[in-house]
């Protein structure tokens, strides 16, 4: 490794460094405050309010963001907005949580008046409690840093990371507090690979009524290849005379029974079935139908619902869905 390469990550470590040392010394810091903003965010009637300017604006964007997919209703406000409008967005019922590092910033500053008049409480998140802003907050949040990772200690680098940091500590307390499930954030993630996963359902992707390959047991096996090639699924459900399932047959059961030297012209569907085939309630997750066919190395399974056979889905429509 030459010099120069050694160099630049020798810098990389020194920024990695000061920032973690920042987060670490952070965690230390915290006291019943940080408790008491939970507790008002958790009785807030209303909507978490996040604002902040510059940089500090930008984490702030992050942490409503991070809030409203977790189960605490948030939005962002441009502070600079507000004065000119965007206030309006704010109600008595909300809280409004401000972030700046200084304390003094002009357009978070600005607000304080308004807000007091409307009777919000506000949580103000910096580096300076005896600022402006940790004065007029009801509960002050400190997330002031020794240094910045910045070698001039001017831009926001360690100061953004402990404020990101912290609106995450806030945001998983509460999602903990609400008792909040994996099901709740698929809900708000809908496009997402874990909203796919959680939110998709063995019926929604299910071949079912006259998509369903299906044939009577007693049949000739040549009418259970029609049926496959028909449905396109790779295989065919066989029922007895009452209807009720009696097996499946698959690609996989042709193979063998030709291995077997069967002769499939005279052989009927009951000689190379599969009986008691994996099957999976029409209700449970696809995701499950999934874990199902990979642990038992198949390519399809039969859908029931109560007993009764209603469909049937195999791994290319799992793929299609995105769920796997």
């Amino acid at each position: 490794m030459n010099d120069e390469i050694q160099e630049t990550l020798a810098r990389a470590h020194r920024v990695l460094s000061i920032e973690a040392e920042a987060i670490a010394a952070l965690a230390a810091s915290l006291d019943a405050a940080f408790h008491d903003a939970c507790a008002l965010i958790l009785a807030c009637q209303g909507r978490l309010i996040v604002t902040g300017m510059g940089k500090s604006g930008h984490v702030a964007r992050k942490i409503a963001a991070t809030m409203a997919s977790t189960g605490t209703p948030a939005f962002f406000v441009h502070p600079g907005e507000a004065a000119h409008g965007d206030l309006g967005m704010i109600t008595s019922a909300d809280v409004v949580l401000a972030l700046s590092n200084s304390g003094e910033s002009d357009e978070v500053v600005m607000l304080l008046p308004s807000l007091s008049r409307m009777g919000v409480p506000l949580i103000a998140m910096t580096g300076c409690p005896d600022s402006t802003l940790g004065r007029g907050a009801c509960i002050h949040l400190y997330a002031g840093v020794a240094q910045e990772a910045c070698p001039l200690n001017l831009a926001p680098t360690a100061s953004t990371t402990a404020a990101l940091a912290l609106g995450d500590a806030l945001a998983v307390c509460l999602l903990e507090a609400r008792g909040f499930r994996s099901e709740d954030f698929a809900l708000s993630h809908p496009g997402g690979s874990l909203g796919r996963r959680l939110l998709v359902h063995v019926r929604d992707l299910m071949h079912s009524d006259e998509r369903l390959p299906v044939v009577r047991e007693s049949a000739a096996l040549k009418d259970a290849l029609l049926e496959m090639s028909r449905k396109g699924l790779g295989m065919t459900a066989a029922v007895d005379d009452a209807g009720s399932l009696a097996g499946v047959v698959t690609d996989g059961d042709l193979r063998r029974a030709l291995d077997r030297d069967v002769d499939v012209r005279v052989a009927k569907v009951s000689d190379v079935m599969t009986r008691n085939p994996a099957t999976i309630e029409a209700g449970h997750l696809a995701a499950e139908a999934a874990q199902i066919m990979e642990t038992r190395r198949i390519n399809g399974l039969l859908v029931v619902d109560q007993g009764r056979l209603v469909g049937a889905l195999n791994m290319h429509d799992l793929m299609r869905a995105r769920v796997i």
